[in-house]
């Protein structure tokens, strides 16, 4: 392994790194303006143009507040719980494909951190330790309104990644691999798996919505129930990476319904543009339209929260275990007919 390839790959990952919480940081800027928007208010417009430094005047105010700690015998993991959500949130942006590949100085450098074969495996592993961080959070905190907010967010998270898994097993059926780089390329084109595999987007789309701890599914940290569920005790950065980690998780899996059901970074008439126009214009546009594309599912996990009330808690699991592992299930049946006919 040469040091091109060693220098090559660290910069892509510190690039990918920063977009990632520089997406998460301005998610709270557009979540106040979309909820101003939808409420006809003004919205932050202090902090810079159009309140653009408002995050970091937030960053800024949550390293500046004074930290208080609940009388707990679990300080380490009373610490630990929000440096896990935090971690777990970033990791799995390291197989996300952003891009093909750009053509820099005689080498071809691609836009992904790393391609394995079994990415979509990793994430959702990734995803099932974060619940831990919550988990470890709310049981540590000595509190019974942030330990129920804990074991309701990891009954909610086992519910509906049940779910989740079965509504991917369809796409694999008929992709036949689990490289998210893989899955982008054959949607070159419009060729979307959104058109083959609507029910399995739908269904995926709602446990996106639990997996995120989004309304209407926040129901582990719903103030007018848990005071502040999970987090109540927490305060200055400990808290912010608790809701930091929230908005890494939409920007990742926005990433990841772009990728998997709306053809990721292509778009039609990408191949022509690389024959015609160049590599690296065609793909540094194919950038542009996977965060168009990312931007449009930020937006609408900001549209729902602000129009759509919160479940009550059994309405949660009757949904997810009653409603959307059923509909799961048949559409891998339906799917697997449906390779038997046409195949």
């Amino acid at each position: 392994m040469d040091s091109a390839f060693i220098i090559e790959k660290s910069v892509v990952i510190f690039v990918v790194f920063a977009i990632t919480m520089l997406m998460a940081m301005y998610s709270t800027w557009a979540e106040r303006k979309v909820a101003a928007f939808l409420q006809d208010r003004v919205g932050p417009n202090r902090a810079g143009w159009g309140g653009l430094l408002q995050p970091l005047a937030d960053g800024m105010k949550l390293f500046a507040k004074e930290e208080f700690e609940p009388n707990t015998p679990n300080r380490f993991l009373f610490f630990v719980g929000p440096a896990i959500a935090m971690s777990t949130a970033l990791m799995t942006s390291a197989v996300i494909p952003w891009g093909d590949k750009l053509h820099v100085f005689g080498r071809d450098v691609v836009l992904q951190a790393t391609d394995i074969d079994v990415a979509l495996l990793y994430i959702f592993g990734v995803i099932s330790v974060g619940v831990y961080g919550i988990m470890i959070g709310g049981w540590a905190s000595n509190n019974k309104f942030s330990l129920i907010g804990a074991v309701r967010a990891a009954s909610q998270m086992v519910s509906y990644e049940v779910a989740m898994g079965l509504s991917i097993i369809a796409l694999l059926m008929m992709t036949g691999t689990l490289s998210l780089k893989e899955i982008s390329m054959q949607q070159s084109g419009m060729n979307w798996n959104v058109f083959y595999q609507p029910l399995s987007f739908l269904i995926f789309l709602i446990c996106a919505f639990a997996e995120t701890n989004r309304t209407p599914f926040d129901l582990a940290e719903c103030e007018t129930e848990l005071i502040g569920g999970y987090h109540t005790e927490y305060s200055s950065m400990k808290m912010g990476f608790y809701l930091f980690a929230e908005y890494a998780n939409m920007f990742i899996s926005s990433a990841i319904l772009a990728i998997l059901f709306f053809g990721g970074y292509n778009y039609p008439g990408m191949q022509w543009m690389v024959e015609n126009v160049g590599v690296n214009i065609a793909n540094i546009l194919g950038i542009v339209v996977l965060f168009i594309k990312i931007c449009g599912f930020i937006f609408f996990y900001m549209w729902v929260r602000w129009t759509i009330p919160r479940f009550r808690y059994d309405q949660l699991m009757n949904l997810g275990w009653k409603i959307l592992i059923p509909l799961s299930i048949l559409n891998i049946i339906i799917t697997g007919i449906c390779i038997l006919a046409f195949k």
